[in-house]
């Protein structure tokens, strides 16, 4: 490393953000066997409605959308905390940070978004059903889709670029993976200077869109309500998948948002499990949720489960 007026010539990245567990190795085999089933699930989802055109619809679409999200958000986190609870190798490049940095808020983002689209589906499915396919067509989910992925990773590339140009005094993310907090509080910079446009852009993303879900299903309850009992209970039947997610997704976030506001001051590894738990939560959920609530899906897995226990009897 080169020193030059207190800034160091950053090459690697220590995390220690795991340094004060007692059992790292038990918290390591946790996260491994979360993130397999992550794995798991998204990837069972997304192939058995690749391979089944009549699942070729808008809400299989963004199922897929949402699984790919899930898959890439845990990676990007996942990866380096098993690298140092398994392994024991603590350190991670600069560039591999950074790489992790740009998928890990990507994929934040992209989940609400995803999130947001669903609803949107939901919405025009339950208030507008005769005009559903004509609203909610091939060309404009894709459209959207590809809007939301476009426009989030264009701002992360921002984001990259401020972080990849600050003078770094300490070669330390006090965190259990690289971020945007962790990767400005290594710099010899006044942190708060670079967290006030990510903080806003941050409240406005997520309240707009939690915004937007809540009179979405406001929407949908003053439709539901004039519905029959036959169609009150296929109503909730479609939406209470999607509540999940929805819940899954805010519920650590608000958390956080709200304790911080009250004035409690989280301690370090406090804030480092709600960070794990928010990133790893939801996508656990999210692939268990569709393949159990949604008939299709279920109806695939228990064939698949049939056929392979009974190639194993023979």
């Amino acid at each position: 490393m080169a020193t030059r007026n207190n800034t160091v010539e950053i090459t690697e990245f220590i995390i220690t953000g795991f340094n004060d567990l007692e059992h790292p190795k038990a918290v390591g085999i946790a996260i491994l066997i979360i993130y397999s089933l992550i794995l798991l699930g998204s990837s069972t989802n997304i192939c058995i409605i690749a391979s089944d055109k009549r699942l070729h619809t808008p809400m299989y679409f963004f199922i897929c959308n949402l699984a790919i999200v899930d898959m890439m958000y845990t990676t990007s986190t996942s990866v380096t905390m098993l690298t140092v609870l398994l392994v024991g190798v603590k350190t991670v490049s600069y560039k591999t940070c950074a790489a992790q940095m740009f998928v890990y808020h990507l994929g934040g983002f992209m989940e609400l978004f995803a999130i947001s689209l669903m609803a949107f589906d939901r919405l025009v499915a339950i208030s507008n059903p005769l005009r559903y396919h004509t609203i909610i067509t091939t060309n404009r989910i894709l459209l959207l889709t590809l809007s939301a992925w476009i426009i989030t990773s264009s701002y992360m590339g921002l984001i990259t670029r401020i972080t990849d140009g600050l003078p770094y005094c300490r070669p330390v993310i006090k965190y259990t993976f690289c971020d945007y907090p962790g990767l400005v509080r290594a710099a010899c910079v006044n942190p708060d200077d670079y967290f006030v446009l990510t903080t806003i852009v941050a409240f406005f993303v997520i309240f707009v869109n939690f915004g937007f879900i809540v009179l979405s299903y406001l929407r949908i309850i003053w439709v539901v309500f004039k519905m029959s009992l036959d169609g009150k209970k296929q109503a909730f039947s479609t939406c209470f998948s999607h509540l999940i997610v929805v819940a899954c997704y805010f519920v650590p976030r608000f958390v956080s948002i709200i304790l911080t506001r009250v004035g409690l001051v989280l301690t370090l590894p406090e804030r480092n499990g709600l960070a794990i738990a928010a990133s790893l939560g939801p996508s656990l959920v999210n692939p268990l949720i569709y393949c159990l609530r949604t008939k299709e899906i279920r109806i695939r897995v228990l064939r698949i489960f049939k056929s392979s226990v009974g190639l194993s009897d023979k």
